[in-house]
């Protein structure tokens, strides 16, 4: 099941990221995000000064070998596959859906291949894997650091935005910061798992839905005690800090093992202390044990 996500989650992100490019950003003379905009620098540059026809699709290939080796090294041996499957389909779907216009407006073209890459990247990371180049840079960056994918490709992004000036024209560097900008905000809303929120459980069945937690959510957990106002029953109160993209598995467990508790989701600015990452949390499934983790400063 996981590996039919995996599939259908690269050829979304190969047609969204070919009609992107083929249909809104060369026409339109704006350059995309990463590795993509570093082939489209390449094909035109080829074309102005040698008058040569060169494949984007196959330079997205080329370039991002090495940036293949990185991630081997850095975020494991299926991340690292998966990321090289979903460029493969992207560069192969690129040089197989022929060039169009669907407008000559390069405002709505940087609009929507923005967001139509976004789509694709944003995905690929919420399912662990990505679509290369400085998708892979930016995931190495936030893991390290705690801040958004977003905000790296953004400016990691930095240099197209000059490059694109240069041989373009400034004002298509405009449209490709517009672009790049689009591309980042998406991928803030899909891939939410550096959103961090708190969990305030209140329960009359604590062992249960503690036990349950655990199973499901590989997060620490406090249990204050508490009395209902009302009923005057005794019970617990289970807080806890998690991410967003963990939410749906906290509300599903807690349901299983209590339906009458009551669950508040608070949002968290900034957190301090030891928070596991998505390494900490593999090493936990895998072992049994936590590894010695970092302080979190903090997290915004």
């Amino acid at each position: 099941m996981e590996t039919l996500k995996k599939i259908s989650v690269v050829l979304i992100s190969g047609i969204t990221s070919a009609v992107s490019l083929n249909f809104f950003l060369i026409p339109a003379k704006v350059l995309s995000a990463g590795m993509n905009g570093v082939a489209q620098i390449i094909v035109a540059l080829g074309f102005r000064y040698f008058d040569i026809h060169l494949s984007t699709g196959l330079f997205i290939l080329l370039l991002n070998i090495p940036i293949f080796i990185l991630g081997f090294i850095k975020l494991g041996k299926s991340s690292t596959f998966w990321s090289f499957i979903n460029v493969v389909c992207v560069s192969l779907v690129t040089m197989i859906i022929p060039q169009g216009e669907v407008t000559n407006n390069i405002l709505m073209n940087s609009l929507m291949g923005g967001v139509l890459l976004g789509i694709g990247s944003g995905f690929s990371l919420k399912m662990g894997f990505t679509t290369g180049g400085m998708d892979i840079l930016s995931l190495v960056l936030s893991k390290t650091t705690g801040k958004t994918v977003g905000k790296y490709m953004f400016m990691l992004n930095g240099i197209i935005i000059m490059v694109a000036g240069f041989i373009f024209s400034w004002e298509s560097a405009l449209y490709t910061i517009i672009s790049i900008y689009c591309m980042s905000h998406v991928v803030d809303m899909i891939h939410t798992s550096h959103q961090k929120v708190t969990a305030m459980i209140i329960t009359t069945k604590p062992d249960e839905v503690g036990k349950n937690i655990s199973e499901h959510v590989f997060r620490g957990m406090t249990l204050l005690p508490s009395v209902g106002g009302y009923s005057g029953v005794p019970g617990k109160t289970i807080v806890m800090v998690i991410t967003r993209y963990e939410l749906y598995d906290l509300e599903q467990a807690v349901i299983e093992a209590d339906e009458n508790a009551f669950v508040n989701i608070l949002p968290t600015q900034s957190i301090m202390g030891r928070f596991a990452s998505e390494d900490d949390q593999r090493t936990f499934k895998a072992t049994g044990k936590f590894p010695e983790m970092k302080i979190q400063k903090k997290s915004r």
